[in-house]
């Protein structure tokens, strides 16, 4: 062989050296089909976290906090006459702010007041208490009030059925696409999960239940059904048959 072909030979076994390795590489990866899928479970919700807060403005410190000290110590009562065990209700340490107003011709501020707040956590487990808890406490004085926060004591539960719901209609979606594609699935190579829950609003604000001093208010308030969901994302192996 001449001098000059050996270079064009080597780069030729090379180059057919790469093909052969490119070709069983690509023999050697697995063949797969990856799917997301989704499920959902709805269940009632069995308690509630209520924020009952008072706030009071006066230009003495002593005044406002004996104002807020008045109310907060009713609502506890209250929550004793509806017969709500005390390990379930908390109450948060006194806040205190000076108020100035700002006078520009004399460069100054003066304090004109003080507000005081204080709020009271109750972990409502009797959803039927509800409403007159809500309306019996603004009645006492209560002036900051949120949306009562759903929730469920099955939540861990309920997420997992709707992960295992999921996890079922990813299978589903990966059959349809394996039986499109002349293809079957196999086993699962990797799966990843997440869950949540969303809680239903409340038909009515907490505006206006400040409104709602007559009447049954424990009939005005609907639970309606919390949403726990499920989503995977999976990998299965694909099996092509002959």
């Amino acid at each position: 062989m001449k001098p000059s072909l050996i270079p064009v030979c080597a780069a030729v076994v090379c180059a057919l050296f790469a093909s052969v390795q490119t070709i069983a590489a690509e023999a050697d990866r697995p063949r797969v089909i990856s799917v997301s899928g989704q499920g959902e479970v709805q269940a009632e919700p069995d308690h509630a976290l209520v924020t009952l807060g008072v706030e009071s403005r006066k230009p003495k410190l002593d005044d406002a906090r004996a104002d807020v000290s008045k109310t907060v110590d009713a609502i506890l009562k209250l929550t004793r006459d509806l017969k709500i065990d005390t390990k379930y209700v908390r109450s948060t340490r006194v806040n205190v702010q000076p108020e100035y107003n700002w006078e520009n011709g004399a460069r100054a501020r003066n304090l004109i007041g003080y507000v005081v707040s204080r709020q009271v956590e109750v972990e409502l487990r009797d959803l039927e208490k509800l409403g007159t808890l809500l309306e019996k406490a603004t009645d006492l004085g209560v002036n900051q009030l949120g949306d009562p926060r759903l929730d469920s004591s099955k939540r861990r539960d309920l997420e997992r059925e709707a992960l295992a719901k999921a996890v079922e209609d990813a299978k589903l979606n990966a059959e349809a696409v394996a039986k499109a594609a002349g293809a079957k699935v196999g086993g699962a190579r990797t799966i990843s999960a997440s869950s949540g829950y969303s809680a239903p609003p409340m038909p009515m604000a907490a505006s206006k239940v400040m409104m709602a001093r007559a009447g049954d208010a424990a009939q005005t308030y609907q639970s309606g059904q919390m949403s726990f969901t499920g989503n995977v994302q999976i990998e299965y192996d694909l099996v092509v048959g002959p």
